[in-house]
């Protein structure tokens, strides 16, 4: 089913000329480092035009790795009015590949524990940001990194908002741990994925939280990023920021 509320016309996942990528007159966009461990992440981050301090969004990747998709998403997510930071997983290995089967490689190899750990270091960056409200942090991640911003729900009781677009759900124990508000964004044509949702919902009932999704008709895993029916993407993206603002602003 679709949920309700208007479609909104916007055009965010074309790729933009490579030179407007940091000139956007709307935002402000740079590459940042900082320490997990001993080890440095390099992340991309979006900052709003807006007077006020802004809630934090953390945007994990694609298995894919840091993308244009990713890095236009993060401005984005700054256009609408938030300072929103995407790192990169793979930083300690050296970055994101430029091929996409090497990504996929280095990603399937890496351990959850320092997932949460560079995760972990990412929020904590945010709050450090002087235009981020500290105690108003969300997180949204696609594909593989759908299921990351699930699995990282269960592990920071801070957070105050999570999304989860196309990603698997972690098992009912760890829902159970689960403190921040979550939305779904699932897509009709992607058995895959759908074939965990009855186990998700049923975890999310037993555990009493505050995770509703919907399944978006005629398309397939990654609409988002391929726009197969723009309106619809633009639908689905529309509900994920009216989820935020009502989850971090209030």
């Amino acid at each position: 089913m679709l949920a309700s509320g208007a479609v909104v016309a916007f055009d965010f996942h074309r790729p933009p000329p490579p030179s407007t990528a940091f000139h956007r007159p709307d935002v402000h966009a740079e590459y940042v480092k900082y320490l997990s461990g001993k080890d440095t992440i390099t992340g991309y981050l979006a900052y709003p035009e807006r007077k006020d301090p802004a809630p934090g969004v953390v945007v994990i990747h694609e298995i894919f790795g840091m993308s244009d998709f990713i890095r236009q998403t993060t401005e984005q997510l700054a256009k609408d009015g938030f300072v929103a930071l995407a790192p990169d997983l793979l930083s300690r290995r050296g970055g994101t590949p430029p091929a996409t089967d090497d990504a996929r490689k280095l990603l399937a190899g890496l351990n959850p524990d320092t997932l949460t750990l560079d995760l972990d270091a990412t929020v904590a960056y945010l709050r450090t940001r002087p235009a981020v409200r500290r105690d108003r942090i969300g997180v949204i991640g696609f594909c593989w990194g759908g299921g990351q911003s699930f699995r990282y729900a269960t592990t920071n009781p801070a957070l105050r908002a999570f999304v989860v677009c196309y990603g698997p759900g972690p098992d009912a124990a760890a829902i159970a741990r689960i403190r921040a508000r979550g939305l779904g964004v699932y897509a009709e044509n992607d058995a895959r994925i759908d074939a965990g949702l009855a186990d998700v919902a049923a975890a999310v009932k037993q555990y009493a939280k505050d995770y509703h999704y919907t399944v978006y008709p005629g398309v397939g895993h990654g609409f988002l990023r391929s726009r197969e029916r723009p309106e619809v993407a633009d639908s689905a993206w529309g509900n994920v920021v009216r989820f935020f603002r009502e989850s971090l602003e209030r």
